[in-house]
């Protein structure tokens, strides 16, 4: 858990492993491990260096030229390191979650599930039933937009996420049924016993291995619904209504990302003519992967290597083939070219871990957000100043986009009706106690539309879709025919370069170093310094500027 955390987004961090002594007369449990073949090595060959390390083959991706592994050898990873066929072992953990709270700001709190206390909205649109309630899509110019391309069906955008609510009456219409997978399966509790997803049999389905057409957290299908909810009169209208949604589930149901799901799901949308990927997570244990941090031992150094090679070998499969790739920025309230601190990990794989803190230099990664030919997005809030929230960094952030910031109000106390407003899965509501056992809403961030749900949540989890969306849009409006796959395709390159010409440039508050002041939920006030480098047309809190869907495609 990063010490300085603010987030609930899914934006995921990349796991490393702290190595457990056992004691001399203990035999060496199993362990799984994601292996990195060799660049340019046979599969043969690769296969043959894993046997010979003590290494079990249980899953491999052979395009990727990565396997999962599981050895019982003490030495296996020192084994592998000194082969010449394999690139590195990393015990297969955690690799993001959905945001987490940042100390800085309310440890109470999750800042993506910040609440207020009054009424429900009520509905007022014209349109879509709720589209008053969408000042983000006023913010990024949408309608105007609509007007030239509302997206193509011939266009994927791909949700590496929690899941998606296919049934939700906002999401049907253009959920592809066909291409969407399932890559994870859940997992009831750490080394320690902590709960992480619960048991099996708890579960809705009753079943560690969920369909690929179910949301157990929430996150996905708000973040799929931002994109590309239909206007068909239901609730609300996503960036880009007409474009299909591709569910790649690569989180727990806990909002635990793991190393080889991620990998997997980047491949699988790479040979499947998916357009644009959406990743709203960032990697556990760790924010940060470092190489030679002092801070961590030999054998964590290299395991954080290992996890940015993986990460990166699959960010660039999916580049060549097309895919713009677009991640959220984190909500950790921190400059990332800064050194700043990091705790973790949160997820225990062997009895008695706990998390340590550790200082991280700028030249830490964090994954996805900082890997290969991704598109970090900071969040704004509805009057466009920088989400409190956000992380930020001149050089780091590309675009910044609505996100919503629940205290960006006039009095500094939480305002839902500020938040990004999405579809909701009616199952986890009632799980919750957010929808009563009559249907209805319970709390002032959950309202009814139809015979549908919405909830209102923040965080760069939710500005990341909105460029996503305008991705897809522009995919829509200048693409080629894709031979190979069908549909259109545009090349990932001048997708982002148009989403930062078009963007519209927002300068650094003045002055530069700006402190938020807010609200928590139980009355107490709050305070974040953040200070902001770089030109008006290029800076820290905005990148490019805020992204603008009509300039976009016009």
């Amino acid at each position: 858990m990063r010490s300085t955390l603010v987030s609930t987004a899914l934006v995921g961090v990349l796991a490393v492993t702290l190595s457990a002594v056992p004691a001399e007369a203990e035999p060496v449990k199993s362990k799984e491990y994601v292996v990195l073949y060799g660049e340019g090595v046979t599969t043969a060959k690769a296969r043959a260096a894993v046997k010979a390390a003590g290494g079990t083959i249980v899953d491999e991706n052979a395009v990727l030229g990565v396997a999962t592994v599981t050895s019982d050898e003490a030495g296996f990873t020192d084994a592998v390191a000194s082969s010449g066929a394999l690139d590195g072992a990393a015990e297969n953990r955690a690799v993001g979650y959905v945001p987490k709270t940042p100390r800085a700001a309310n440890p109470a709190e999750d800042v993506e599930k910040v609440r207020g206390t009054g009424k429900s909205p009520k509905a007022k649109g014209k349109s879509e039933p709720l589209d008053n309630l969408q000042w983000d899509m006023a913010q990024i110019d949408a309608a105007a937009a609509h007007k030239v391309t509302k997206g193509s069906k011939d266009v994927l955008v791909g949700i590496m996420d929690t899941g998606v609510d296919a049934y939700h009456p906002d999401i049907r219409p253009n959920f592809d049924f066909k291409l969407s997978r399932n890559f994870t399966v859940d997992l009831p509790a750490d080394a320690n016993g902590t709960e992480i997803d619960g048991a099996c049999a708890d579960d809705p389905d009753g079943s560690c291995e969920d369909p690929a057409t179910v949301d157990e957290n929430e996150h996905g299908t708000h973040v799929a619904s931002t994109i590309a909810s239909p206007s068909n009169g239901e609730g609300i209208a996503g960036v880009a209504p007409n474009v299909r949604i591709v569910n790649l589930r690569t989180g727990q149901d806990s909002g635990y990302f793991f190393l080889k799901p991620t990998l997997d799901a980047l491949a699988y949308a790479a040979d499947n003519g998916v357009d644009v990927v959406n990743m709203s997570y960032y990697v556990d244990p760790w924010l940060w992967n470092c190489s030679a941090n002092p801070a961590d031992s030999a054998d964590e150094q290299e395991q954080q290597r290992v996890i940015v090679r993986a990460a990166n070998r699959a960010l660039n499969y999916a580049h060549r083939k097309g895919v713009t790739l677009v991640a959220a920025a984190g909500n950790d309230l921190v400059d990332y070219t800064k050194t700043n601190e990091d705790s973790g990990p949160d997820y225990a794989t062997f009895p008695g871990q706990q998390p340590r803190p550790r200082e991280v230099p700028a030249s830490c990664v964090s994954i996805p957000s900082e890997g290969d030919h991704v598109i970090p997005v900071s969040s704004t809030g509805i009057s466009e100043r920088k989400a409190y929230y956000s992380s930020f960094g001149k050089g780091y952030v590309a675009v910044a986009a609505p996100g919503g910031d629940k205290v960006d109000t006039a009095d500094k106390h939480v305002d839902d009706a500020v938040g990004i407003w999405a579809a909701y899965p009616e199952s986890v509501g009632r799980a919750s106690g957010s929808i009563a056992a009559d249907g209805t809403p319970t709390v002032p961030w959950v309202v009814k539309q139809g015979d549908a749900y919405y909830q209102s949540l923040q965080g760069t989890s939710m500005a990341s879709p909105h460029a996503a969306g305008v991705a897809a849009l522009i995919v829509s409006r200048y693409g080629k025919r894709d031979r190979a796959n069908g549909g259109l395709t545009y090349s990932p390159d001048l997708v982002e370069a148009r989403l930062r010409r078009t963007a519209v440039p927002h300068p650094c508050p003045a002055p530069a170093t700006f402190t938020y002041e807010w609200y928590t939920r139980g009355g107490a006030l709050s305070t974040s310094t953040q200070t902001c480098e770089g030109s008006r047309s290029n800076n820290g809190f905005y990148g490019n500027g805020i992204i603008n869907a009509f300039r976009a495609v016009k």
